[in-house]
C-alpha cells in the first residue's frame, strides 16, 4: 500500500507566490479592467463636480475637520475640492495612462526594433547615424524640453505622446543593435549567406526572431516607467490638459490639502505606486523566464 504525503496548502500557496508574480498580475489585471470599462466602472462623470459635496472624507473616516461634513457611501473614496468623486476620477486616470502607456510602447518598440535591426546588421554609416541620434536622445533631458515644448506649443494629448515616443525608442535601438551584432555572427546567418538568401530575409527571418525576447523584456521594463513619467509631467502641469483626470495631476491639486484631506493626493499616489510596482516586477519576472542565463529554477 502506497500512503501519499499530503501537501500543506500554506507550503504549495507560498511556492506559488514565490514563483510567479501573483499580485503584480492581479494589480495589472485591475488596471487593464478599469481602463477598459472605465465609463461603466465610474458612478460619476469625472469632469462634473457638486460644491455641495466638496471635500467628503473616505466611507472610513468621521466628519472632513475643514467642512464638517460626513462621509457617504456614494463616494467611497472621497471627493476633491470642487465635489468630484476621487474614485471616478481615479478610474478614468487609469483609461488615460493606459492609453498613452500602450501607444509610445507599441510606437517606440516598433521604431526602435527597426532602427536597431537597421544598424546592428547593415553597420558603416547606418548604425553610426543611429547611434548618434541614441546618444543625443539620451543626453537631452526630457524634463526640460517636455516643459519648452509645453510653453511654446501648448498642452495636448497627442503632444505628449509625440514627446514619448521621440524619447522612447533609443532603448530598444541600442539593445536591439547589439543583439542584432551578436546573431549576426551565428552560424545559422552565415548559412543562410552561403545560400544566397537577401538582406531582408536574413533579418526578418533569422535574426528577427532572435531579439523578440529581448524587445520582450524591454518593453515589459518600460511600461512602468512611461506611466511614471506621464504622472511626472501631469504632476508639473505639462501632461494631459485639464480638466481630463490624470493620477500626476490629481496628486498636484490634492498637495495643498494634504493636512486636511489627505485622501485627494493619497489615493493617486497609491495607485501610480501599485501600478508602477506591479509593471516593473512583472518586467523582472519576464527576464527570468525569457532569458535562460537569469532563469531561476
Amino acid at each position: 500500500m502506497v500512503v501519499r504525503e499530503r501537501r500543506n496548502p500554506l507550503r504549495a500557496t507560498w511556492h506559488i507566490l514565490r514563483r510567479y508574480p501573483v499580485l503584480p498580475a492581479i494589480i495589472v489585471v485591475l488596471l487593464v479592467i478599469a481602463a477598459a470599462f472605465a465609463p461603466w466602472l465610474a458612478r460619476h462623470d469625472p469632469l462634473v463636480g457638486n460644491l455641495r459635496e466638496q471635500d467628503r472624507p473616505p466611507f472610513w473616516e468621521d466628519a472632513s475637520p475643514i467642512s464638517g461634513k460626513e462621509p457617504k457611501w456614494e463616494y467611497p473614496l472621497g471627493t476633491d475640492p470642487l465635489g468630484r468623486d476621487l474614485l471616478s476620477r481615479i478610474i478614468w486616470g487609469a483609461r488615460y495612462s493606459m492609453l498613452i502607456a500602450s501607444v509610445v510602447l507599441i510606437s517606440g518598440a516598433i521604431g526602435g526594433t527597426i532602427l536597431g535591426l537597421i544598424a546592428g546588421y547593415f553597420g558603416g554609416i547606418y548604425d553610426e547615424i543611429l547611434m548618434r541620434m541614441v546618444d543625443l536622445t539620451l543626453g537631452v533631458p526630457f524634463i526640460l524640453v517636455a516643459l519648452a515644448t509645453v510653453v511654446v506649443f501648448g498642452s495636448s494629448m497627442l503632444l505628449i505622446i509625440a514627446l514619448l515616443i521621440l524619447f522612447s525608442w533609443s532603448g530598444f535601438a541600442r539593445q536591439v543593435r547589439a543583439e542584432t551584432l551578436r546573431l549576426k555572427a551565428a552560424d545559422y546567418v552565415a548559412l543562410a549567406i552561403v545560400a544566397g538568401a537577401s538582406s531582408n530575409r536574413i533579418v526578418t527571418k533569422h535574426v528577427l526572431p532572435g531579439v523578440t525576447n529581448t524587445v520582450l523584456v524591454i518593453a515589459s521594463l518600460a511600461i512602468g516607467q512611461l506611466i511614471l513619467t506621464e504622472a511626472t509631467l501631469s504632476f508639473l502641469g505639462v501632461g494631459i490638459p485639464k480638466p481630463r483626470p490624470a493620477w500626476g495631476s490629481m496628486v498636484a491639486e490634492g498637495r495643498d490639502y494634504i493636512n486636511t484631506s489627505y485622501w485627494m493626493a493619497l489615493f493617486p499616489g497609491l495607485a501610480i505606486f501599485a501600478v508602477v510596482f506591479a509593471m516593473n516586477f512583472l518586467g523582472d519576472w519576464i527576464r527570468d523566464r525569457l532569458d535562460p542565463r537569469l532563469r531561476q529554477l
